[in-house]
């Protein structure tokens, strides 16, 4: 039987979790758990602003996913970002500035977004955009990277923005992590944690899910492995098929019984962890959170889109706010057609049906 799940309850519950596991270990990390206890009151803060904007008929999603640039160091097999052609190897140079990121999170914070998700190409390029985020304390910035650009520079930074989370993103074991990503990769990315778990500094990991590797990543074994080195959040991507040839990795209804199976079990042992699974918490939360529902994306360009594998957009924020980018006529037509809630094979709803989106444009 497939769990039901409110997202942004479990959310909000799991960061309760971390800041109580946290108290406990003040004297061995007061700064997390200085910063965990703040970021308790400025969530709450943000979630009663949201609540106020309901009752004004105004719906305000608590996430955000900001693309704050096209650029990427690696070439992954199967990558959508490249398929769709929106990451390229150099930094086009209408991209948006530091400034323009800045006054983004400063609307979002107005707003009462908690959570924006940093993704690219590879964030960390970004290096201008980040020290922006990691200045808006209020907002927790997980940063979804390949992890080959942390340095003893980042991390001093992400000792002084605690609210700064990196999210490795990886395949499992060694053979699979690297068959995608690149010879080398995975002790990179094994090498980036290991710092951050020395300096106790919390992170994420961020892992595609195909048949091939599906029974490995939700393995105790490997989740132990991550929560030993101090990860604090795991995210379930499936993985989204963007050829004919490549729609035999793609999991399939058996895989997603299982996945779902497995989910429960593992929120259920690892109490410690966030874990979320993307497209399936969005169906067990009753239906697609793009386009406004629970979270919209800004590409690198200002573009306003439903999400990132749904890169279509008729508004910029260059040109307007950002609360009225969650107006746009792309979004209401999406939230009021019912294309959100539509069943689909893939990982990713409004891919599947990329055909109806462009025409509502």
């Amino acid at each position: 039987m497939e769990e039901k799940i409110n997202i942004h309850e479990y959310l909000t519950a799991g960061v309760e979790n971390i800041v109580k596991n946290a108290v406990k270990v003040t004297l061995t990390n007061p700064a997390q758990s200085i910063f965990m206890g703040m970021f308790a009151a400025s969530a709450k803060a943000a979630s009663e602003k949201r609540k106020l904007s309901e009752r004004k008929g105004e719906h305000i999603p608590a996430f955000l996913i900001a693309s704050i640039t096209s650029s990427c160091n690696l070439h992954c097999a199967g990558c959508y970002a490249r398929a769709i052609h929106s990451c390229t190897d150099m930094e086009p140079a209408e991209q948006l500035t530091a400034a323009e990121w800045d006054h983004i999170f400063e609307q979002a914070e107005e707003m009462g977004i908690s959570f924006v998700l940093l993704a690219g190409g590879e964030p960390m390029i970004r290096r201008d955009v980040i020290e922006k985020a990691g200045s808006r304390q209020n907002i927790l910035f997980p940063i979804f990277t390949n992890g080959t650009l942390i340095d003893d520079t980042y991390i001093k930074l992400l000792k002084k923005s605690r609210n700064l989370l990196p999210v490795f993103s990886m395949e499992g074991r060694e053979n699979y992590t690297n068959a995608r990503r690149g010879e080398g990769i995975y002790g990179k990315v094994l090498s980036a944690m290991e710092e951050l778990q020395n300096e106790k500094l919390l992170f994420g990991a961020s892992v595609t899910v195909t048949k091939e590797n599906l029974e490995e990543v939700t393995s105790d074994a490997f989740i132990e492995k991550l929560e030993g080195r101090n990860c604090k959040a795991l995210f379930f991507v499936e993985f989204v098929p963007m050829s004919t040839e490549l729609q035999e990795q793609a999991p399939g209804d058996a895989e997603r019984t299982y996945l779902n199976q497995r989910l429960a079990e593992i929120r259920k042992k690892y109490q410690d962890m966030i874990v979320l699974a993307f497209p399936g918490d969005e169906k067990a939360s009753g239906g697609c959170i793009a386009a406004g529902r629970g979270f919209f994306h800004i590409n690198s360009h200002g573009g306003a889109e439903p999400c990132p594998f749904s890169p279509y957009s008729d508004v910029n924020v260059r040109n307007t706010t950002l609360m009225e980018a969650l107006h746009s006529r792309l979004f209401m037509k999406l939230q009021s057609s019912g294309a959100l809630m539509e069943e689909h094979v893939g990982g990713c709803v409004l891919y599947e049906n990329r055909d109806t989106v462009e025409s509502f444009l």
